[in-house]
């Protein structure tokens, strides 16, 4: 799905362009940050437990034909998804569970969960985030990662009003959805960036989810709101083990 800037309807980011503003992250600094596979990097997640990440359900990978389990990969450990650097771990998806009212128009529920095939090993390049105790506070400073489009990217940023959220996207932000980033532009999630990580505090408080172009004046990305899942991603982890 491509993005369209003055769309009436929400869409995901895809893999066309790049992060906005961003600098490398420092090695081993971000290590619950997966790379997602299928004979490319295609999206990010989150380590939340040794077999178990969490990611955004927007990608095509995920849906149809695509959705076969063995064909999508988990990439722990990665600095430059296209270097073999040693550190790295890759497991294979067991299960992939989407949210059961996810809705692919809106992106409302955009986020899923991956249970791997083994374990992974908990070393000073992988290990867990935490989930959010409470939800996203204004102004709360953040951090964003991705693996795109080689090297691990790292955006610092903060929360944004839910008004200011709102009124960037009239009718399209739902109670699951939240706003990052700077209303003036030119710092910005992009495409490729999407199911990547958004962590207050050490917590996991969002997903990358969606937005219309690459930053963009009053076009803040929109992520998911990790906060409200919190019941679901442990009931669902469960029920699952």
């Amino acid at each position: 799905i491509n993005l369209l800037l003055d769309a009436t309807f929400a869409s995901p980011f895809d893999d066309d362009d790049n992060i906005i503003q961003w600098y490398t992250c420092e090695e081993n600094s971000v290590p619950y940050q997966v790379s997602l596979n299928s004979g490319y990097h295609f999206s990010s997640g989150s380590l939340l437990s040794k077999q178990w990440v969490v990611s955004a359900g927007n990608y095509q990978e995920f849906s149809g034909r695509g959705c076969e389990y063995h064909r999508i990969q988990v990439r722990l450990g990665e600095h430059n998804v296209e270097v073999l650097e040693g550190n790295e771990q890759f497991i294979n998806a067991a299960k992939i569970i989407r949210h059961p009212k996810y809705n692919s128009w809106t992106l409302d529920n955009d986020i899923l969960l991956i249970k791997l095939s083994m374990p992974t090993v908990i070393n000073a390049h992988v290990s867990t985030i935490s989930l959010p105790t409470a939800p996203p506070a204004t102004g709360t400073e953040c951090l964003i990662s991705a693996n795109y489009p080689d090297e691990l990217q790292c955006l610092d940023t903060h929360v944004l009003t839910q008004a200011d959220c709102e009124a960037s996207y009239p009718g399209e932000i739902t109670n699951t959805m939240f706003c990052v980033g700077f209303l003036e532009g030119g710092k910005d999630s992009c495409q490729g960036d999407s199911g990547g990580p958004v962590v207050c505090n050490g917590q996991l408080q969002g997903v990358v989810s969606w937005g219309y172009g690459c930053a963009q004046k009053n076009r803040p990305g929109v992520y998911t709101k990790v906060y409200n899942y919190v019941d679901w991603i442990k009931d669902t982890i469960a029920a699952n083990s």
